[in-house]
């Protein structure tokens, strides 16, 4: 009963950071700013910790994870190319965006958003204590997993009404993934891969897709500090929640 209301928690903030991208529209490139440092503070301070940590428990080699990372990265790289080449024949192509891709970003995001609820019913696996804190960390930052969502679905020309619809999904996936922990189980070493994929498409869409979409027509300081506040944010997320 715990891990469902707590699921819920993440369904609830999950929501409210979509919303709040939706009301701040106008102000997207500041909040893709903030969004890229998010992502890189994830990548960095949340996921290779944790592929690091059950490397080292489970004595798994690490390439195999490295070769994830590469895979995730090179498959969405890939993808959103192709997307680009069938569009190629559009006038001034590489100023237009793709819903597909904002599509394909939000849906991949919300297979992190499920694996964020696995990661909270695993937890209350081990211990109702483990349950609660994991479920704090994840409740915490999905509030940005929203933005994230509604961010990319925006600035790649997906209407407002398509945004909602994908934040919904994004927000109800923790629930279902922590539901799915009572039917099924996901081994380590697959969870260590499945980090290692994922972090290879954060890296791309943060620093491929999202970081330049900030600065494209407002680069200013005042992004690049929003960047630097977002990966300091998912530190202070990580290290003390």
């Amino acid at each position: 009963m715990v891990v469902i209301l707590l699921s819920i928690a993440t369904f609830i903030s999950t929501l409210i950071g979509g919303l709040f991208s939706i009301k701040h529209k106008e102000r997207l490139h500041s909040i893709m700013g903030f969004t890229a440092g998010v992502l890189l503070g994830v990548v960095s301070f949340d996921i290779f910790p944790e592929i690091i940590n059950e490397i080292k428990i489970n004595n798994f080699d690490p390439i195999y994870a490295m070769i994830a990372l590469v895979v995730g990265f090179l498959l969405f790289h890939t993808l959103e190319k192709m997307i680009v080449i069938h569009h190629s024949h559009e006038d001034e192509y590489a100023n237009h965006k793709h819903p597909q891709v904002g599509v394909f970003s939000a849906l991949a995001l919300a297979g992190h958003s499920f694996m964020d609820g696995v990661g909270i019913g695993l937890g209350f696996q081990v211990s109702n204590t483990v349950g609660i804190l994991v479920a704090i960390a994840v409740i915490a930052h999905d509030f940005t997993d929203g933005m994230n969502t509604v961010a990319l679905m925006l600035i790649n020309k997906n209407t407002v009404k398509k945004a909602r619809y994908f934040l919904l999904i994004d927000a109800l996936a923790p629930l279902l993934g922590a539901l799915a922990t009572l039917l099924f189980h996901f081994s380590t070493q697959f969870l260590v891969l499945y980090l290692g994929f994922f972090a290879g498409f954060l890296l791309y869409i943060g620093a491929s897709d999202i970081l330049p979409e900030a600065h494209s027509e407002h680069s200013s300081w005042k992004t690049i500090v929003l960047t630097a506040f977002g990966a300091l944010l998912i530190f202070i997320i990580t290290r003390f929640v």
